[in-house]
């Protein structure tokens, strides 16, 4: 069973991957269309980041991990001819990683580094906004009137202090 954490729900993409995880593989063995995405749920693997690592990889590897992976489908033989075939029209239909290939499985450097990019600016720009309407809304107010039944701060009234007498 795939676990998902609150940063898998952050970096889960977009639909760059659509056409490669809803393209059919082959019929299964009731006559419907089993796609990529249902392929790698039945393999306990998570599509998304499966795409993404494929992405990440070489055409060659790529495919060769595809085709393994197909090949691995329960109710298929593991020398399914052409499962190779398949693989490689199905890596096709990925999007081109930026930069170069990487050949192993390891996690880049900077990959999700745009997503929390996107986030940091979002929360920036949602405080800046916040604080510019209270700041709006402050603005606009009156200021506050004392209340009649307060007691005032000063006196209007000076007492009265006698004429100091002169000694003569």
């Amino acid at each position: 069973m795939v676990e998902m954490t609150n940063s898998d729900l952050i970096s889960v993409p977009g639909h760059e991957f659509d056409d490669f995880l809803f393209a059919p593989i082959r019929e299964d063995g009731n006559g419907m269309l089993l796609s990529v995405l249902s392929a790698l749920a039945r393999l306990d693997i998570d599509p998304w980041q499966e795409a993404a690592r494929l992405t990440r990889l070489s055409g060659e590897i790529a495919t060769q991990r595809m085709a393994s992976l197909i090949a691995a489908l329960p109710d298929e033989p593991s020398t399914h001819p052409d499962a190779r075939t398949t693989a490689a029209r199905l890596i096709a239909l990925l999007p081109q990683a930026p930069g170069p290939d990487i050949a192993s499985g390891a996690t880049s450097p900077g990959i999700g580094s745009t997503t929390a990019y996107r986030a940091v600016v979002m929360y920036v720009v949602f405080v800046a906004v916040v604080l510019g309407f209270q700041s709006m809304v402050a603005s606009r107010q009156p200021p506050a009137a004392p209340a009649d039944d307060a007691p005032a701060a000063f006196s209007s009234v000076i007492p009265s202090v006698p004429p100091a007498s002169s000694g003569r």
